[in-house]
C-alpha cells in the first residue's frame, strides 16, 4: 500500500516537531518520494545520524508502505 506525501510530511513533523518539510513524488505513483527536511535538531549530527532521525520518525513505514525516499536534510542557516 502506498503512502501519500501529507503522511510522509506528517509523521515526520511529528517526529521532528521543528522540522520544515518538503515532499516531492518524483513519479507520480506513491512510492516514490524526495524528502527535504530542515531541523536545527540536526546541528552536531552527522548526515548519517539526520537521516536515522527521519527514518525514525517514519517508523516501521520505509521499505514497506514506503519504497523509495531520496532524502535530503539540513541545519536552519
Amino acid at each position: 500500500m502506498a503512502m501519500d506525501a501529507a503522511t510522509i510530511e506528517k509523521m515526520i513533523r511529528e517526529g521532528i516537531p521543528d522540522a520544515t518539510v518538503r515532499i516531492e513524488d518524483l513519479r507520480g505513483d506513491g512510492d516514490h518520494y524526495a524528502a527535504y527536511v530542515e531541523s536545527s535538531s540536526f546541528e552536531g549530527k552527522t548526515r548519517v545520524q539526520q537521516h536515522q532521525m527521519v527514518y525514525g520518525a517514519l517508523k516501521d513505514k520505509m521499505g514497506g508502505d514506503l519504497h523509495a525516499l531520496a532524502l535530503q536534510t539540513s541545519v536552519p542557516k
